[in-house]
């Protein structure tokens, strides 16, 4: 232990107050067992090669800032949804585009909503950025109530986050009910909708997010190259914005933050995205089978909309993490609510589902 001092150097009070991000368990060895980590919803694919032979060129240049107007990425992103590039803000994936929208939009004192449980960055970086969340509980179904958030805006509220899919439960919100949430919604306060599983979505109602950004100018479109396409490690996130909003968000970000060698493996994604949703269909028809399994089984799992699924255990999240690592499978537990399970190899699927049916066995 040290003997060192203590540091007299006075923090901001507020971080008392901040939860601490908790990251995927890395799997633990077991001996005998191939071990698995379905605890980050990380896509299981390596890159395309046209990914790797992007990267690998852009290496040679490390020595180099990136392009600090992420030039190249936002044309491309700008021609694939039909918007103007002014209307678009990159970031080091979309939790840090996450925060430029709360320094941009809050000041101390100021009230975020968003549901809970939910995506477990949100009242962090509300948090740090001096703001109040106001988290509303989710239904029976483990969905956004909007009703509910809609009650909960006052004359302090500034932002409104929802998350579709939902992170960690999986539900979607509809299309008109969020529409008639934006209704009822003042326009001076934004509304992110954040759709960093929308394209493993299947539901009929799942809401077109860049329409109504078209059709209201209170709402931003929160999106990330971590999921679907594959580049959790590069960190690229972006977000579709009215243009005074999305001038705000480039102001707020950190100079220089897209590396060269995630601006590039994202154009590069983006034009391979025909390849990428042969793996994305793959990773669906998984989903659907593994929840069909679970099903069966007798468990009650909420729709799985992203590339995951949740497991509602209350207060037996943690044991049954614990038995799932004993297993050489690191699940992601949310303790006194419930598991999140990433869809990952085909082993690891089959291995949750072992694990599931002993653990209700050994219930009964």
């Amino acid at each position: 232990m040290s003997d060192a001092p203590s540091s007299p150097v006075r923090l901001r009070s507020t971080l008392a107050g901040v939860p601490a991000y908790a990251p995927g368990k890395p799997a633990e060895p077991i001996e005998g067992l191939t071990s698995y980590k379905i605890s980050s919803n990380e896509n299981p694919y390596p890159p395309l090669p046209a990914v790797l032979e992007a990267v690998r060129a852009a290496a040679t240049d490390i020595n180099r800032y990136p392009d600090m107007g992420v030039t190249e990425l936002t044309a491309a992103l700008a021609e694939r949804f039909e918007v103007p590039t002014t209307h678009l803000a990159t970031g080091t994936g979309s939790v840090a585009v996450l925060a430029q929208l709360m320094a941009i939009t809050c000041d101390a004192g100021d009230e975020v909503i968003y549901a809970w449980r939910s995506f477990e960055a949100y009242p962090i970086v509300v948090a740090l950025a001096g703001a109040t969340s106001v988290q509303v509980p989710l239904d029976a179904d483990f969905r956004h109530d909007l009703d509910a958030m809609a009650a909960a805006i006052t004359d302090r509220t500034r932002l409104i986050l929802v998350c579709t899919p939902n992170n960690p439960t999986g539900p979607t919100v509809g299309e008109d009910e969020l529409r008639a949430f934006l209704a009822k919604v003042r326009q001076d306060v934004l509304v992110v909708i954040d759709e960093a599983y929308l394209e493993f979505t299947t539901a009929e109602d799942v809401p077109d997010a860049l329409a109504l950004y078209r059709e209201f100018p209170n709402v931003a479109v929160l999106r990330t190259f971590s999921k679907a396409y594959g580049l959790a490690g590069l960190r690229v996130g972006y977000a579709v914005a009215q243009e005074e909003v999305a001038t705000a968000l480039r102001k707020a970000a950190t100079p220089f933050g897209v590396s060269d060698l995630a601006q590039r493996a994202a154009v590069t994604s983006l034009d391979a995205f025909d390849e990428l949703e042969v793996r994305v269909k793959e990773l669906v028809t998984e989903r659907e089978r593994v929840v069909a399994g679970l099903r069966d089984q007798g468990w009650q799992v909420p729709d799985a909309q992203g590339n995951f699924l949740w497991l509602p255990l209350g207060d037996d999240a943690v044991p049954f993490a614990q038995a799932c690592q004993a297993r050489g499978l690191t699940v992601r537990p949310f303790a006194g609510d419930g598991v999140r399970c990433t869809i990952a190899e085909t082993e690891a699927n089959d291995r949750l589902l072992g694990i599931c049916s002993e653990w209700l066995a050994s219930r009964d």
